[in-house]
This record gives C-alpha cells, sequence and structure tokens, in this order.
C-alpha cells in the first residue's frame, strides 16, 4: 500500500468519523459563517485570523455579524467545537484548511492575491503528510495550481501524492435569508482524483449538495461565470433604465412585469452601481485572465466600464435634479447619502457605490453627509479611506428638511422612509426604496 493511499485513506476516515480538525483562515463574510457551519456539523474548527480585535469579539461570543442570529457564535463557543486564534500554530493540528482571505483589485484593477499568497506561506510553513488544501477565494483559473501549489511544495512535499490540495469557490451572499452556508451547493474540484474524492465527502457532510468539476481551474471559473452573468445584467438594466426613461416607461415596472415570464428571462433592477468583493472583482480576475492568454472578453469589460462609471452618472443627476427643482448648482448645496452599505441590511462597505457617490459629489463641491444604521462612524475602507470618522447624521424632520437633496443609495430595512418622503425637499431614489414599501412619495421625489 502506497504512502499516498495510506494518507488518503486515513483523511477518509477522519472525516467519516467527524473528528477530522478544521481550520479556516480569514473570519470575515466567508470564513466564518463557513467556519460556524462546519462546527455545527460536528467538526472541530479552529478559526484563524491576523485581526487580533475581531477574534477577541469572537471568543467572546458577541454576533460580529449582524444578519446572524444573536447567540449563534456564543452557543459555537459554548458548544466546544468552535474556537478563534490569532495564531497560525494551529494550522499544524488541523486535517483540513480552508483558505478564505479577501483577493481585491490592486490600485491599477488588476488582480491582487497578496492575501492568498500570504496565506499559502502560512500554511506551507506548518503543512504536514495527510492534510487538505482548500482555497475558497475567488482567483482567475489556474491560480490555485501555478500560484498557491508551488508555495505549499516549497518543503519538498507534493500535492496529490504528501498532501492533497482542492479549490471550492465561496457562495456567500451576505444578508440573504432564503440561503445560507448549508443550503447553497458547493463546487467541488481538483486535479487529481483523490484530493476531489476528500473534499468532496468533506463538503457532502456540511452542505445540502456537492457539485464536483474535472479540474481546479473549471471550479475557479464557475465563480467567475457566475458574478460576469451578474455584471453584464446589472448593466444592461442600468443602461435601458436611462433610455426608458426617455421614453417615458419606468424600468421597474417593466422588469417586474417581464419577470412573470417563467422561461428565459431573470429579474435584475437597476442601482448607483455595483458593490462587495464578488461582482466589482470576478469579472476582472477572468477578463484579466483572459487577455493572459491571448483571448478577450469584450462584452464584459464593456460591462465593468458601465458599472464602474454608474456612481459619475448617478452623481450627475443629482446635479440636474437640484437645477431643475430649484435652480441650486451643486456646488455648495446641502446632500444627505441615504445608506453607504454596498447592499441593504448588512455592515459591509467594500466596493460600495455609495461612497463614491459621495466622494464624486464633493469633488464638484457639495458638502455631503450620511445616514446607515449599520455605521454610526465611517470605518476605514480599503477604497476611501479619508472618509474615515465621519459620522452618521440624525434622520429627522428638521435635520432632513435642512438638507436640499436626500439621495437613497442603500434602502436599509430600518429606516423610516414615510419621514424620509415627507421631510425632504427632494428625494433621489436610486433603490425604488418608496414604492416598494407603499411609501407615499413627497413634493419632489425623483427614482434616478
Amino acid at each position: 500500500m502506497t504512502n499516498a493511499f495510506s494518507l488518503f485513506s486515513a483523511l477518509k476516515d477522519r472525516i467519516a468519523r467527524r473528528d477530522a480538525r478544521i481550520a479556516t483562515v480569514g473570519l470575515g463574510y466567508v470564513g466564518l459563517p463557513l467556519a460556524l457551519t462546519i462546527s455545527e456539523a460536528g467538526y472541530p474548527t479552529t478559526g484563524i485570523d491576523l485581526n487580533e480585535k475581531r477574534v477577541a469579539g469572537i471568543s467572546a461570543g458577541e454576533r460580529t455579524i449582524s444578519y446572524f442570529a444573536e447567540d449563534r457564535i456564543a452557543k459555537a463557543i459554548a458548544g466546544g467545537k468552535f474556537r478563534a486564534t490569532a495564531d497560525f500554530a494551529a494550522l499544524g493540528e488541523s486535517d483540513i484548511i480552508l483558505i478564505c482571505v479577501p483577493t481585491p483589485l490592486s490600485p491599477a484593477r488588476a488582480p491582487d492575491l497578496t492575501y492568498v499568497i500570504r496565506a499559502a506561506e502560512g500554511v506551507a510553513e506548518r503543512l504536514r503528510p495527510g492534510q487538505l488544501v482548500v482555497l475558497e477565494s475567488t482567483v482567475w483559473p489556474g491560480a490555485t495550481e501555478t500560484v498557491v501549489k508551488p508555495i505549499l511544495e516549497r518543503q519538498g512535499l507534493r500535492a496529490g501524492e504528501d498532501f492533497f490540495l482542492a479549490f471550492s469557490p465561496e457562495r456567500e451572499d451576505p444578508g440573504n435569508h432564503a440561503y445560507d452556508t448549508k443550503s447553497i451547493p458547493k463546487i467541488v474540484g481538483a486535479d487529481d482524483a483523490r484530493s476531489r474524492e476528500l473534499i468532496d465527502m468533506f463538503y457532502s457532510r456540511i452542505v445540502s449538495r456537492t457539485v464536483p468539476v474535472s479540474s481546479l481551474a473549471t471550479a475557479e471559473a464557475v465563480k467567475l461565470a457566475e458574478n460576469s452573468f451578474r455584471t453584464v445584467n446589472i448593466a444592461l438594466v442600468n443602461e435601458m433604465k436611462v433610455a426608458m426613461e426617455a421614453m417615458g416607461v419606468d424600468v421597474w415596472e417593466v422588469v417586474r412585469a417581464a419577470a412573470t415570464k417563467p422561461f428565459g428571462y431573470m429579474p435584475f433592477y437597476p442601482g448607483p452601481g455595483i458593490g462587495g468583493d464578488c461582482i466589482p472583482v470576478s469579472p476582472v480576475y477572468l477578463s484579466w485572465r483572459a487577455k493572459d492568454v491571448g483571448s478577450s472578453l469584450p462584452i464584459i469589460e464593456l460591462a465593468q466600464f458601465n458599472n464602474d462609471h454608474a456612481p459619475d452618472l448617478i452623481a450627475g443627476r443629482v446635479a440636474v435634479e437640484l437645477s431643475k427643482d430649484s435652480g441650486k448648482p451643486v456646488k455648495g448645496a446641502r446632500i444627505l447619502i441615504l445608506g453607504i452599505a454596498y447592499k441593504k441590511d448588512v455592515e459591509d462597505t467594500r466596493e460600495s457605490p455609495a461612497l463614491a457617490i459621495l466622494n464624486r459629489l464633493e469633488e464638484m463641491g457639495a458638502n455631503c453627509d450620511y445616514h446607515d444604521p449599520y455605521f454610526p462612524v465611517m470605518p476605514v475602507t480599503r477604497d476611501h479611506p479619508a472618509l474615515a470618522g465621519r459620522r452618521s447624521a440624525e434622520l429627522s424632520e428638521a435635520a432632513l428638511a435642512g438638507y436640499d437633496a436626500v439621495l437613497v443609495t442603500t434602502d436599509h430595512t430600518a429606516v423610516d422612509y414615510g419621514l424620509v418622503a415627507r421631510s425632504s425637499q427632494l428625494l433621489l431614489d436610486t433603490r425604488n426604496a418608496l414604492e416598494g414599501r407603499g411609501v407615499v412619495a413627497g413634493r419632489r421625489y425623483v427614482k434616478i
């Protein structure tokens, strides 16, 4: 019996007995839900994150992600199957290591695998025979094989023989109450049969369904295809919004009606732009890789361009509507940005179009405040660090009346839109927030 087969069989047995020890590197919006779900399935799980403040909060049972059940983290800690640490030494004690770190864009809007490389180096220092390493972070097709694998093999161990290597793209949707980590099917891929069998066996005990694919690169490409599809359709509906408005047609009504077709159509709704670490990022990774292999994706690149410039178009439209309403120039106008998270009901500002709009309006000379119930104080953000420290403005009749315009950029549930509609001099809505809640618009209300 070969050494590789012995290692493979031993890990299979531990997975089957649910005593395989799991480590997740990264405790953000992907790693923490995944780690908790795995521990809830009965596996001893350690979450590792270099942010010691976050680790301390998790270890204290604090609800560090707002849409979690209030006691979910506390119950996991108390149950003894989950712990959090900032010490990478825990990797050496683990049987399965899941890398769930950010993969943002560089300042030049190119793929940035810095966090993946650092995580892989941390794993490599402690890698031992028989472990399964799984990359979950979004990367371009071929990255696990050509970037991560060589790092892991630096100490002389070989993937597929001494340790096992797989890729499984994260599919988290923060704040989605219909689907969670457990109920979303999991793509699993590897370049050798044993690694593929191990990851499939493991995740089949965690989630409702696994979907094995033939290779690392295929699994990597699945995530990029999913989000490129969304990118193109979001760009399309925002483009149609402008054209249909010129025709005197409400695009929101059009999309709702079209969505009644039971085949061949999926609704996408307009908005102020795209945000998060998926839709703005994945298509860039895919188009970058296409160029790298001598191909191109012009439709995706055009959609990226349109989505990247959506905040500029919104800021320009604010200036136009101010002039229409009161003849007031945008320079010197007081504007309230209603919502800075990239989507409703989450405390997440990654790639948020609201921040880009705020910056653009201030470049045009406006005086901007913001209100967001999830951010009493503006955090340090990757793309707009100069905004950190600002405080959320109050929502009162007098405060709202003092703004020349209020711009809805994130339609959080915990906002009194009736108050906003009654009190705003000019209300500009990028999310159709009023109609969806049955709120009667005030004196001057414009969907943009």
